[in-house]
């Protein structure tokens, strides 16, 4: 799993890390760099998956592009930006870091490297900035710089990795271990509106969430139950109305597309059958939400922006109980940013731990600090609920004071 994030000159950022737990609040003000750092994971992600460097920042026909594109993405003054993240995989603690230099028209790893501890499994050493390859070495086990390989600078060397003959066969292995972790990341920003018409069947969830319905109704029938139950349970008190059932159907002459359903109850007044066009905006992104942590693979890390827009803050505590409970269950991390003052609240103290908050310095760089490190955080606690705190801007004021 994924524990940590440092981000060096990557957008707003001049230094800063990310602690991962099983559930990771990240709140702040706008602008404070909140999306910033998630922007980080899907970067991760794309390269991860084998889009170059430079397509993954700058997107294409079929990628949208990394908020802000190829001109924002290393902080103000700088030209590099290093990401780094550590994932444990089998009792171990291993460390990735990618260097990348920019420009308007090209974007190129400088230094790459994967750590397991202190010991160094592969490295690069820049040789000449304007050739486009690196030379690389994997360690052998023996005495020396290690295997060499001359590999391209468009394109993640952990991915390269995957296809080299090694002499050390263990690494191979570790490697496709850290690009699933990686290229496994999903991002969540679900669009109510792309989520009200038919979608085509479908194995793999998209992030908007547009096609949910066709994601469901391609499942063989036992597991599709299984999550319509699921879905019907976390969903029946979300709404005013009673939700009695929720679940999808195929349609079409070659049943190639599908919509999703509920079955409405108003007491006396009898049932009421709606489709997707007629769930409200809540509704969805939590369906979108719950869909998301009962399909996503194990052992992956999901990231959800908002996660409760839409959401009635009367319903903040089913939202934070559902991620921890699907989390447990299916062991998946998760990371969720905020604005909402009643889901702080109703997340309570037990949950300073997991509690980061995105915050500028007053040289304009966004930093990432946890909540329990701020020393007044004991006093503030003692006047009022965290979301009552954030958002009467006391936590920030209390990190102005500790700069």
């Amino acid at each position: 799993m994924i524990k940590s994030l440092r981000l060096v000159n990557w957008k707003s950022y001049k230094d800063s890390m990310l602690y991962i737990d099983p559930l990771t609040i990240i709140i702040g003000t706008n602008a404070s760099g909140k999306s910033n750092a998630l922007d980080a994971l899907i970067f991760l992600s794309r390269i991860a998956s084998g889009l170059e460097v430079y397509q993954a920042i700058k997107g294409d026909q079929n990628i949208s592009p990394i908020r802000g594109g190829i001109d924002w993405v290393c902080r103000q003054g700088t030209n590099q930006f290093r990401i780094e993240t550590v994932i444990e995989y089998d009792g171990q603690d291993y460390t990735y870091s990618v260097t990348v230099e920019v420009d308007k028209a090209k974007a190129l790893i400088t230094e790459e490297k994967l750590m397991q501890n202190t010991k160094r499994m592969f490295y690069t050493t820049m040789r000449d900035s304007h050739l486009l390859n690196i030379p690389t070495y994997f360690a052998t086990g023996s005495q020396g710089k290690g295997q060499n390989f001359d590999l391209n600078r468009n394109t993640a060397i952990l991915y390269q990795a995957k296809n080299l003959h090694l002499r050390k066969k263990e690494t191979i292995g570790i490697v496709t271990r850290i690009l699933e972790e990686l290229s496994g990341i999903f991002v969540l920003n679900p669009i109510p509106n792309h989520m009200r018409d038919y979608s085509t069947l479908s194995d793999k969830l998209l992030p908007d969430a547009s096609n949910i319905a066709g994601v469901l109704a391609a499942m063989d029938e036992a597991q599709q139950k299984k999550i319509e139950d699921k879905l019907t349970l976390y969903l029946k008190d979300i709404p005013e109305k009673d939700i009695k059932e929720i679940w999808v159907e195929s349609v079409g002459k070659f049943n190639t597309d599908a919509m999703l359903y509920c079955k409405e109850s108003w007491g006396d007044n009898g049932e009421n059958i709606v489709d997707a066009r007629g769930m409200s905006d809540g509704t969805l992104r939590f369906l979108a939400i719950v869909v998301t942590m009962l399909t996503t693979k194990m052992n992956r890390l999901v990231v959800i922006e908002e996660v409760d827009n839409g959401l009635h803050p009367s319903r903040s505590q089913i939202l934070l109980e559902m991620l921890k409970d699907l989390g447990a269950e299916r062991n998946i991390d998760v990371i969720i940013t905020t604005h909402n003052p009643a889901l702080l609240n109703e997340a309570g103290t037990t949950m300073i731990p997991f509690i980061t908050v995105a915050h500028r310095t007053h040289a304009g760089e966004s930093e990432l600090t946890l909540l329990e490190a701020i020393d007044e955080l004991p006093k503030l606690i003692a006047s009022g609920n965290i979301g009552d705190l954030t958002s009467n801007g006391k936590i920030e004021g209390a990190l102005a004071k500790e700069e």
